[in-house]
């Protein structure tokens, strides 16, 4: 029992190895794959599970919105956990409890059910996420750590490229089951590879305690929030609901950000955040990230009201991943070395909204691919750079805790990304000018709705992030975490 609660140790061989940095980095991108696979595997199933479970588009949403609201909940603590209990263990541990929700999944009977296992499958996720940008900061020299993070960031873009076909291919060839059954295999072989290449824990952070108040207001007033907005996109709740859901989600945040001023260990440093610039940064990855899912959403929906296959939809999504790949591997050697982080995210930023501006325009689908590849290849510009920003404002001590929150705010833009399509969507076909019901499967001018929102959160991304440097106000905020 006791060895199930210690970190295994790598081979000698394997710890002494020059590249075992780059091993430790390739086994993260395992979780990093498989974590986005999974979000854009089930957005482009969103069409069958309307039919297996003769629902619309605003129920169906809650698969994807109740494991992002667990995980955007759960990442803080489990990166709080991780820095002191041993980020490879709970990473491996994450694995487990992915692959074991994922196949529950992939047996559910309802959408209820369906949505309940997505909340156990988040839990397992959460582990993995709070300690995949922190297993690449600490394994890595200084120096390299920006290009290491495009790598990871890499994969996620892999994992989203992958999703669409790969979707849409399971989905028309056997089903949309075996979308979550296809996390088993993988999970298996990332556990095994983690084992052996996974460096242990060497730097661990002071136990600071939790923050369990602030814990349940942040996931009352997210989940609050989302549920307001999903009722207006057509979950058919009274309106008394709606309005009590508004309400509790504004009294909900006012009474975290009293908390968090408060407690002794907050979930938020809201203080600390502010002094060294990382709010902005943070409130940068929310935006990129929703400018990122989005499009993940809308369009499966698009393709499918003009009669087109869940292939057909992923063959066309595939560019958006796949310039962001691209861009996150090739930016640092294409851009020049001199520029800053700030300047990468201003001219990624500013290249998402442009793109985002132009697809709210309905083309031909082969313009709607180069523009896709675009704006992904702007988000792909200013994701690693971005993080950088923020991994390095803050002690490596607290790696995971500072991870965890990266990926908190990756959970709550993509959470936003699909409500505010499904609401665009919505409100396009309220409108009328050539659009129509979503719940039906058919749209129109909701792309021109959701497109625009999407193309002004793509320029605030590029303000915060290009002010994110800028707005610290103690010197020497910057920390560096050593190699591992």
């Amino acid at each position: 029992m006791v060895t199930l609660l210690r970190e295994p140790a790598r081979p000698a061989a394997i710890r002494e190895h020059r590249l075992a940095p780059w091993f430790a980095v390739g086994t993260v991108c395992f979780g990093a794959f498989m974590g986005q696979l999974d979000a854009s595997v089930v957005t482009v199933a969103f069409p069958a599970l309307q039919r297996q479970f003769g629902t619309g588009l605003a129920a169906v949403q809650w698969v994807s919105l109740a494991y992002l609201l667990a995980l955007t909940t759960l990442l803080v603590p489990a990166g709080r956990w991780s820095d002191r209990a041993g980020r490879k263990l709970l990473y491996l541990y994450g694995f487990v409890v992915f692959a074991a929700a994922s196949a529950g999944c992939g047996l559910a009977t309802s959408i209820g059910m369906l949505i309940a296992l997505r909340l156990v499958q988040a839990v397992g996720a959460a582990m993995l996420q709070a300690n995949s940008v922190a297993l690449v900061v600490t394994s890595m020299p200084a120096r390299k750590r920006r290009a290491a993070l495009g790598v990871q960031a890499a994969a996620q873009a892999v994992g989203l490229a992958s999703g669409p076909v790969l979707g849409g291919l399971i989905v028309a060839a056997v089903g949309w089951r075996w979308v979550f059954f296809l996390n088993v295999p993988v999970g298996v072989i990332a556990v095994a590879a983690g084992v052996f290449l996974l460096p242990r824990t060497r730097r661990r952070a002071e136990s600071r305690g939790t923050d369990p108040a602030g814990m349940v207001l942040l996931a009352v007033s997210t989940t609050a929030g989302m549920l307001a907005i999903s009722s207006l996109s057509g979950l058919g709740m009274p309106a008394w609901a709606v309005a009590s859901c508004a309400a509790g989600a504004v009294v909900a945040a006012a009474a975290l950000w009293r908390q968090e001023r408060r407690s002794a260990a907050p979930l938020l440093d809201l203080p600390s955040l502010a002094a060294s610039g990382t709010a902005r940064a943070l409130a940068g990855a929310l935006c990129s990230y929703l400018v990122l899912f989005g499009p993940l959403v809308l369009f499966p929906q698009i393709v499918s009201a003009q009669g087109g296959s869940a292939l057909a939809a992923g063959l066309l999504l595939t560019s958006l991943p796949a310039g962001f790949g691209a861009a996150a591997v090739l930016g640092d050697r294409l851009l020049p070395a001199h520029w800053p982080n700030s300047r990468r995210c201003a001219v990624g930023g500013a290249l998402a909204s442009g793109c985002a501006a132009a697809l709210a325009v309905p083309a031909p689908h082969p313009v709607s691919v180069v523009l896709l590849g675009l704006l992904g290849a702007g988000l792909g510009v200013y994701t690693p750079a971005n993080n950088a920003e923020i991994m390095t404002a803050l002690p490596a001590g607290d790696a995971a805790a500072a991870g965890g929150m990266v990926n908190m705010t990756r959970g709550i833009g993509t959470a936003l990304g699909v409500a505010v399509v499904t609401l665009g969507l919505h409100a396009g076909a309220l409108l009328g000018h050539s659009g129509v019901r979503t719940g039906q499967g058919t749209q129109g001018a909701g792309q021109e709705v959701a497109m625009a929102a999407l193309a002004a959160v793509a320029l605030a991304a590029a303000w915060a992030g290009m002010t994110a440097s800028g707005s610290r106000s103690r010197p020497g905020s910057q920390a560096s975490a050593g190699p591992a």
